[in-house]
């Protein structure tokens, strides 16, 4: 069976090939700044992040296994999710149980209709979110992790990361609404 594109990087990454590692850079680096600003709103934040995830991704790159196409990329993700997580825990700590009563509970029945909405709009929506709110919710959609295994990475109660979870997504619902109504204002 003939090897990929993607079997044959990782060949060239392992002999620590400096080439490669800067194909690599390349090619991955804005989708994976994309993931660190999802997590961080500083932009020096997320190119720290950024640079030390693939300062790590260089030293376990001996430790990866191939599962398929898709399969390095899904793995640079994790490290970048990780080291994310460790830098809010380091530098900003995660909202707990305490700092619940600052935001109100918002009611959420309806789910919001994104469709007229950028993407860029919506990744800001979310980056503006409290720095725990934002993980959790991250974590939650993008990241398709149970309340448990949030609660587990963070260091929470599971409830907690529900509550987040449910106050993160109230506050879009405000935000979306908000948007939405400064651009039906503009166009009157």
């Amino acid at each position: 069976m003939e090897e990929n594109k993607e079997q044959i990087l990782i060949k060239r990454l392992l002999t620590k090939e400096e080439t490669a590692w800067k194909e690599l850079f390349g090619n991955y680096s804005g989708n994976l700044a994309g993931v660190c600003s999802r997590y961080l709103s500083g932009k020096d934040d997320v190119h720290d992040v950024l640079q030390n995830s693939f300062i790590k991704m260089f030293r376990s790159i001996a430790t990866f296994e191939y599962r398929g196409n898709g399969s390095l990329k899904a793995w640079m993700i994790r490290i970048t999710v990780n080291e994310a997580l460790k830098h809010i825990k380091q530098h900003s700590g995660i909202t707990t149980n305490e700092d619940l009563t600052e935001f109100p509970d918002i009611p959420n029945d309806e789910e919001p209709d994104l469709e007229e909405i950028p993407q860029a709009a919506i990744m800001k929506m979310i980056r503006s979110l409290p720095d725990g709110y934002r993980t959790v919710f991250n974590l939650f959609v993008f990241e398709k992790k149970s309340h448990k295994e949030i609660a587990g990475l963070l260091g929470i109660a599971e409830n907690s990361s529900a509550s987040q979870f449910h106050r993160a997504k109230g506050l879009l619902i405000q935000k979306i609404k908000e948007f939405k109504m400064s651009k039906k204002a503009q166009y009157e």
